[in-house]
Formats: structure tokens, C-alpha cells, sequence
């Protein structure tokens, strides 16, 4: 019987060590799950708190050139009014040269462009 029991102890001390090997293995491999399970989650939740942030600075960008569009808009009508308010009196002035017989340099060829289109 000795014997016996020699051998159900030897084999069981390898069962014990082959169970622990296997058991290792599958801590092993639950935690690496549970610790990609963790970091989804973890993006999953800083998902939307990422796409927040990105909506507000674009927001914050849109709001910035709005304005930006809208000063350089006045700016140019502005521009638009005064080129306009000059064009009307130098043209008012060389009338008024020609009524008094003075004859007047011939205009700038962009301003004849400008008389001629508008534009």
C-alpha cells in the first residue's frame, strides 16, 4: 500500500502543480481582459468628453472669424464709400476746371477703369 500511496501523492503533487500552471495561465489571462475591458471603457467614456472639447474650440473658431468677416466687412464698405465720396468729387472738379477752361491731366488709367466699370 505503500506504494500506492506514494503514487497518489507524487501524482497528485503534479496535479497540483499542472492545476496551478493552468490556474496561472487563466489569471494570467483575465487580467490582461480585464484591463482592455478597463481601458475601452475608459475610452468610451472620455469619448464624448473628447468630442465636447473639440465642438467648443470650433465653436470658439467659428465665433472668431465671424467676427473677423464682419470687421473686414465694414472695412470694406467703408473703403467702398470713401473711393466712391472721391471719385464724385474729383469728377465734380474736373468739371469745374473745364467750366473755368483749365484743361485737366488725363486720370490714372485705373481710375479710367473704374469710371468706365464701376468696379
Amino acid at each position: 500500500m505503500s506504494i500506492w500511496a506514494g503514487l497518489v501523492a507524487g501524482f497528485g503533487t503534479l496535479g497540483m502543480v499542472v492545476a496551478g500552471w493552468f490556474a496561472a495561465r487563466a489569471t494570467k489571462a483575465a487580467a490582461a481582459a480585464t484591463a482592455e475591458a478597463t481601458q475601452a471603457a475608459a475610452q468610451a467614456q472620455a469619448a464624448p468628453a473628447q468630442r465636447a472639447a473639440d465642438l467648443s474650440v470650433l465653436q470658439a473658431t467659428v465665433e472668431r472669424v465671424d467676427k473677423e468677416n464682419g470687421e473686414l466687412r465694414q472695412w470694406q464698405r467703408r473703403t467702398e464709400s470713401i473711393l466712391r465720396a472721391f471719385s464724385w468729387s474729383a469728377d465734380r472738379w474736373c468739371r469745374q476746371m473745364e467750366r473755368a477752361g483749365i484743361e485737366p491731366e488725363p486720370a490714372h488709367p485705373l481710375v479710367e477703369e473704374y469710371n468706365r466699370t464701376g468696379v
